[in-house]
């Protein structure tokens, strides 16, 4: 392919189904990367593929959902990007303490706060 430092190009079709309504649909997506085929194979890549929702699901819905980001009122001056940070560490010190659930951990640290002192090694 003619595209500057281009090793392969991968396409991955996802056919998906709601739950709820039954409702299917199918996307068709494109990737692009530098990594050769001799050091990344059509596996890994999807692979690659999928990782990138894990990261999605584990950290950004968390934020999105759990601590209910899009509708927070801090707007000013480097505000939002603090309270990401934040809310980043929080995730990140309740899953090293093996939280799999953050809702269900907020909801303990807040009965017990004597928890997130614990957490954070007081």
């Amino acid at each position: 392919m003619d595209f500057p430092f281009c090793g392969q190009v991968a396409c991955v079709e996802r056919h998906t189904e709601e739950i709820k309504t039954g409702k299917k649909r199918s996307e068709t997506v494109y990737l692009i990367t530098s990594a050769s085929p001799e050091k990344v194979s059509p596996k890994q890549l999807l692979e690659l593929n999928r990782g990138h929702w894990a990261i999605e699901n584990k950290s950004h819905y968390v934020r999105d959902v759990t601590f209910d980001e899009d509708r927070s009122q801090i707007r000013a001056k480097t505000g939002p990007r603090m309270m990401a940070i934040l809310r980043n560490l929080a995730i990140s010190l309740l899953r090293l303490a093996d939280y799999h659930n953050i809702a269900e951990a907020i909801r303990c640290m807040a009965a017990k706060p004597y928890l997130t002192l614990h957490l954070i090694g007081i």
